[in-house]
């Protein structure tokens, strides 16, 4: 009973009560709520269309999983559901495994994010670098604004492609199939998205841009334009009729590998979708801390991220059972709560329930909802996720180093894939990392005139300095000016009181480095090393010896035990040749 207490379930909600729920706080949820459930109707569509699935399928997700993350998560404030980071990895798991392979996907990566949840590795997300995040980040706008083209001009491509670079080139020979209706919806719906915020900041330009995108369908399809339809692309059937658009009613309980088509579940197809998975819950990690840290920013709030996680985790490990695809906390949604007035987790359960009226009332009338629009409602979310002005600052003040894993990244992502991406990109920023941190490690001979110890020693006693972490990128190179041996040599000081830690390789190289100098009968003097440091190298077998190895706690004493040891040296071979 002690470890479940222990689990970080429902800490947002405690959070809220403990910080006092009353009228006020009610009031702003529902407004809230209602600001975000607008906002999210025409997005959870549209996102779910990006990665292949039917468009109910984004408003199952805001359904099921957005409640489900808001009752047991970390964040007060964070609203959760499809976002446009997992399009690069969502749309080639649909185009390989189908719909049935995306909810599998889905939930195994849920399962992984309440394991990373359980074992308290919410503070490891910090450790992934800005410039991995802000060029996995703008590659993903760059992709998912490509793929809008082909609506937004309502082209026909009859080919397909996996990577974007075939993709693009496919909607480059396409382009003599551009329909003039549907580019100027594309353009409309765009210049609304583009000049409502200007003109009506306090509201939303979502619902506004896309009525006037369907208005002007309407009117270019009477006067004999084509013009693409949601309810012209996606069906539904009930009792052998297909009816345009989407289903009017509640998502029914189905396990994925059960679904029509869907191929039987087997461990080679767990195989096949675990590392997808495991991108997914890195990224959905990553994107629901980050929204929650914005929100901590913007609110005076402080999240639990291990609960976040927790949180995350049950959503994407449920909703898929109810048709729901990946689901993470939308910063974009989230930061429009908190200025609407949200006090606590009842706002993103509000949101979903207007999401749940406006699917039962509305679905008729979203049939009518033009393709092109849809599509230019993305590339305007790709913009503002790419972050264009801010990428190309970045670029012009940042260290060179992070230049070349932002760039490595981005292209990688447009190029292959986020997976490849964040792996490449992480691995270059350690290398780079341990590059730099090896160089800051050095040894370097101690003059005479350092310290007052170190003066008038006898020549054959030579003092040096290590400064730095010894690990396995500058243990090598740091130890190996150890071993220069110089004629007559008989004892060496090193001061260790600038290395902070030391890892197996150092310790390795140590113990190279004692075996050199007992070979040449040079004694060894460790002068400094701290409590840590002294703790390693003991347990490292590495321990006191007379006229072989000592440990000191500053340079006078080290001079004192050189001196010694000379002397006893001297006696010790006056005493051999009498």
């Amino acid at each position: 009973m002690s470890r479940l207490a222990r689990v970080p379930l429902f800490t947002a909600w405690r959070q809220s009560l403990r910080a006092g729920y009353g009228r006020q706080a009610l009031r702003g949820d529902i407004l809230a709520g209602l600001t975000v459930g607008i906002i999210a109707i025409p997005l959870a569509m549209a996102l779910a269309i990006a990665v292949g699935a039917p468009p109910q399928h984004g408003l199952y997700t805001v359904l099921v999983a957005a409640p489900l993350i808001a009752l047991a998560g970390g964040s007060r404030f964070n609203i959760s559901g499809p976002t446009a980071a997992f399009v690069v990895i969502l749309l080639p798991i649909v185009q390989q495994h189908g719909l049935s392979g995306l909810l599998l996907c889905s939930m195994l990566a849920g399962l992984i994010m309440i394991a990373l949840g359980l074992l308290k590795a919410g503070r490891l997300i910090q450790f992934v670098p800005y410039p991995v995040t802000l060029g996995f980040t703008a590659g993903i706008g760059i992709v998912i604004a490509g793929l809008q083209i082909k609506d937004a001009l309502g082209l026909t491509v009859t080919a397909s492609a996996v990577h974007f670079p075939e993709q693009m080139l496919n909607l480059l020979q396409a382009l003599p199939s551009a329909h003039l209706g549907d580019a100027l919806i594309a353009a409309a719906t765009l210049g609304v998205l583009i000049v409502w915020p200007r003109l009506v900041p306090r509201v939303p330009g979502h619902l506004a841009a896309l009525a006037l995108g369907t208005l002007l369908g309407l009117l270019l399809e009477f006067g004999g334009f084509d013009v693409a339809t949601l309810g012209e692309r996606f069906s539904y059937t009930v009792d052998g009729v297909v009816h345009a658009g989407i289903p009017p009613y509640l998502p029914g309980f189905a396990l994925p590998w059960q679904l029509p088509d869907a191929p039987p579940l087997s461990f080679a197809l767990i195989r096949e979708l675990l590392a997808p998975a495991m991108a997914i819950a890195m990224l959905g990690a990553i994107e629901s801390l980050l929204c929650a840290v914005v929100a901590d920013g913007m609110s005076g709030s402080k999240h639990d991220s291990n609960g976040e996680l927790i949180g995350q985790g049950l959503g994407n490990l449920i909703a898929p059972l109810f048709g729901g695809i990946t689901a993470t906390a939308a910063i974009a949604r989230t930061a429009a709560s908190v200025r609407a007035g949200a006090f606590s987790p009842l706002a993103a359960i509000i949101h979903a329930g207007v999401v749940l009226a406006a699917m039962l009332l509305l679905a008729p009338l979203f049939s009518y909802l033009p393709m092109a629009a849809l599509a230019a409602l993305l590339l305007m979310v790709a913009w503002n996720m790419a972050e264009a002005p801010h990428v190309m600052h970045t670029l012009r003040i940042a260290p060179r180093s992070d230049v070349v894993v932002l760039l490595t990244c981005l292209v990688l992502t447009v190029v292959f894939d986020m997976v490849l991406a964040v792996g490449a990109g992480l691995l270059l920023a350690a290398g780079l990392f341990i590059r730099q941190m090896s160089a800051l490690t050095d040894t370097a001979p101690l003059p005479r005139h350092f310290h007052q110890a170190l003066q008038d020693l006898p020549e054959h006693v030579l003092a040096y300095a290590i400064r730095g972490p010894l690990f396995f990128g500058a243990a090598e190179k740091a130890l190996n000016t150890l071993c220069r041996f110089t004629p007559g040599l008989k004892v060496v000081i090193v001061d260790l009181s600038a290395v902070p830690l030391l890892d197996m390789t150092a310790l390795a190289a140590l113990e190279t480095v004692l075996r050199d100098f007992h070979h040449h009968r040079v004694g060894l003097i460790f002068s400094g090393t701290t409590s840590r440091v002294r703790l390693q190298l003991r347990r490292a077998g590495i321990h006191l010896h007379n006229h072989q190895l000592a440990y000191v706690h500053d340079l006078d004493q080290a001079r004192g035990k050189a001196m010694r040891w000379l002397e006893e040296r001297s006696e010790s071979a006056a005493a051999e040749s009498a």
